[in-house]
């Protein structure tokens, strides 16, 4: 391909980045507007017209999967040899090649977590700790150390922000914390992840030579996601850089989502007078999500206009119109938890691949509501944020066998069946297991597997396949020792495979992805802006969350609240403040639908606001809690509070009309139909009074 072919592909806005090969070049893009792309091919474009050399570019990201995907893009364009790395991954291996120098002998270990190192150094100066105030302190320690607080600066730059410190302290006693626990870690010849930076920082400051070293090497440097630098990293930059202004950044303020973890767009939004004479595109043109999902999007974030911040990026959606945008107000968690999956389950049943749908909330307490449902449902899901995937020992035990099977592999059988074939003998079969739990869980795992091998080899049919180290191979001829390059190379990056279930994440760790469909959970206030974000900035930190969350629909888009958080409990949540003016009817919510089928395909005549409905809701309700607890299961394991509804609704009187009540299935109506049947027919009779 020549170097004219490569701009091809792009649209006007993506071809100016990829053509400002000089001086400092600041890209602002919006979500799904294609700056990865953009980089990309700014990158190859540089090396096919011989500006750049591959071994002169550093190319840095915050994620291990984000720079796993740019290196895959990059060997894509044929731009093999180009260093993309996170932050921590490229300052560790400079300076574990530069320390015997400096130095001598081997680096010090790092730490992998600071809570046995920060709890000793809390008995030292007497704060009395838990577990969970562990937790807090290690990451008030982090939030010091990379936004280059020390410990006696801490007082005053806390007092400055008005940043409270955490789990109940003061701040004289977090700045002691903060001393005692450098001292520990010097004393156990240890190091945390903050110091990598730190001291490959004032390494590259202090010595000239080594700084010169790596200077004559990286000459060309791109920073992804430059809105959550933080003051640690833009130092550890300045190093890298040491003046020059061979530079490309590329952010969206609008996405700035870790203030308390350090991340600035301080950086980003004064680049142009950081950097005079700086290059500056705007990409607007979204071409990940339809023009409903746009729009919404655009309206989330405008409020940050309005309130007298700076002016966002207007997305310009590019796909044809798809499904309205969906609202649903619930009367608990457990109905809305319930309604999301029978709504999850509708898209597969349309031919929507679960891994391409994810739920979406503020914090990870909320997932195990979701992950009842979609259980009870039958739908595979995964929760993100939980064990990696090439921790787990049976994917583990599975890279074993593969690695082994490369090197006896049959040549004349395709790599696939191959693949399969070992598989078999750790759990994978055809078909997966008709339970949930450990059994299903190793099958979506080996599944995913057997999938990276179908891809592998398509690819390399195509004439498209690439190695590891960037070499092209034979057209169809992938082999198993391909496929587990891939994987070691996957496994680094912690770049997993797609495995075939429902992504439930936390809107921090769903940021960077995507999917077809996303359903936005429990957007009430108290839980979307959080009731801990007090101030402006914090809340204003919380729309920006909501609004990532909505950029990651390409198609469909579901935004869901729950009045109650229990059953039968009171109405007493309101919907999150940044849905104003978006509900579609701002006067009274609309109901939830996502569960009920039409009335008139069950009863003509059905009315919830019947009293005979309300009482058969209340005592069904009460006779589920009592069978739940004889039986020692959860009372939504017999039936979901949006079944009890609906059969309240409908009050079936034959378990034929019973089983047409959705959430009663055939082992549900052969086990507990007549006693449901037997509960209705009591309550009907009585009117509920009042």
């Amino acid at each position: 391909m020549s170097a004219d072919a490569l701009l091809d592909a792009l649209d006007p806005e993506q071809r100016a980045v990829a053509t400002a090969l000089r001086g400092p070049v600041c890209v602002l893009a919006g979500a799904g507007t294609g700056k990865t792309r953009a980089i990309t091919h700014r990158i190859a474009y540089g090396i096919r017209t011989g500006v750049y050399r591959p071994g002169n570019v550093l190319a840095v990201t915050f994620t291990a999967r984000a720079a796993g995907e740019m290196r895959t893009r990059l060997r894509g364009l044929g731009a093999s040899g180009v260093q993309a790395r996170t932050f921590h991954a490229a300052a560790l291996r400079q300076l574990g090649f530069f320390w015997p120098k400096v130095v001598g002998g081997a680096p010090p270990r790092i730490l992998d977590q600071k809570a046995q190192v920060v709890a000793e150094a809390a008995r030292r100066v007497g704060l009395s700790v838990d577990r969970v105030s562990v937790r807090d302190l290690s990451s008030e320690i982090e939030w010091a150390k990379v936004s280059l607080v020390t410990a006696d600066d801490y007082e005053k730059a806390v007092g400055a922000i008005a940043r409270p410190a955490p789990s109940g302290q003061d701040p004289q006693a977090v700045a002691r914390l903060m001393t005692s626990y450098e001292q520990v870690k010097t004393e156990r010849g240890v190091i945390d992840f903050e110091d990598v930076l730190l001291l490959l920082s004032a390494m590259l400051a202090e010595r000239r030579d080594v700084a010169e070293e790596i200077r004559e090497q990286y000459r060309y440097f791109v920073v992804d996601e430059y809105q959550d630098v933080s003051p640690l990293q833009q130092f550890l930059l300045d190093q890298w850089l040491g003046g020059r202004h061979e530079l490309c950044v590329v952010g969206d303020p609008s996405q700035t989502i870790y203030s308390f973890a350090g991340a600035t767009p301080y950086h980003l939004t004064t680049f142009a007078t950081t950097h005079p004479g700086a290059t500056v595109v705007r990409l607007v043109r979204d071409y990940r999500s339809t023009p409903q999902v746009v729009s919404l999007a655009n309206r989330v974030i405008d409020a940050t206009r309005r309130a007298g911040g700076p002016a966002p990026l207007e997305l310009r959606a590019q796909r044809p119109d798809g499904p309205e945008v969906r609202f649903t107000a619930y009367d608990d968690d457990e109905a809305e938890a319930t309604g999301v999956a029978h709504a999850i389950g509708r898209l597969v049943r349309s031919g929507v691949r679960p891994s391409e749908v994810a739920v979406l909330y503020r914090t990870n307490a909320q997932s195990e509501a979701f992950e009842e449902a979609l259980a009870t449902a039958g739908i595979a899901y995964q929760v993100r944020g939980g064990e990696r995937f090439f921790a787990r020992r049976d994917v583990r035990d599975a890279l074993v066998l593969l690695r082994g099977g490369a090197r006896s592999a049959d040549p004349t059988v395709p790599m696939p069946e191959t693949v399969r074939d070992i598989l078999r003998t750790v759990g994978w079969a055809e078909e997966p297991p008709a339970a949930r739990g450990a059994a299903r869980e190793r099958w979506d795992a080996m599944h995913a597997l057997v999938g990276l091998a179908d891809e592998l080899a398509a690819a390399a049919a195509d004439g498209t396949r690439t190695t590891s180290d960037g070499r092209t191979g034979a057209t169809g001829s992938a082999t198993l020792a391909d496929l587990v390059a891939e994987l070691d190379e996957r496994a680094a990056a912690q770049h997993a495979p797609t495995v075939e279930g429902v992504t439930l994440a936390s809107l921090h760790a769903a940021k960077g992805l995507e999917w077809d469909a996303v359903f936005l959970t429990g957007l009430s206030e108290g839980l979307l802006p959080t009731s801990l974000a007090e101030s402006a900035a914090a809340v204003a930190e919380e729309r920006r969350l909501l609004y990532v969350g909505v950029t990651r629909a390409r198609e469909h888009l579901h935004l869901s609240y729950a009045r109650s958080r229990l059953p039968g409990g009171r109405p007493n949540r309101t919907r999150s403040r940044f849905l104003a003016d978006l509900w579609p009817d701002d006067r009274r919510p609309a109901r939830s639908t996502s569960t009920r089928r039409p009335a008139a395909a069950l009863d003509p005549t059905a009315d919830e606001d019947d009293p005979r409905a309300r009482r058969v809701v209340v005592e069904l309700t009460r006779w589920r809690d009592e069978h739940a607890r004889s039986v020692g299961v959860s009372p939504a394991r017999v039936l979901t509070s949006a079944t009890v509804a609906l059969i309240g609704l409908h009050r079936p009187r034959t378990r034929e009309e019973l089983g047409r009540v959705p959430g009663v299935g055939a082992q549900t109506l052969a086990t507990l139909g007549d006693d449901v049947l037997a509960v209705v027919a009591r309550a009907a009779g009585s009117p509920a009074q009042g």
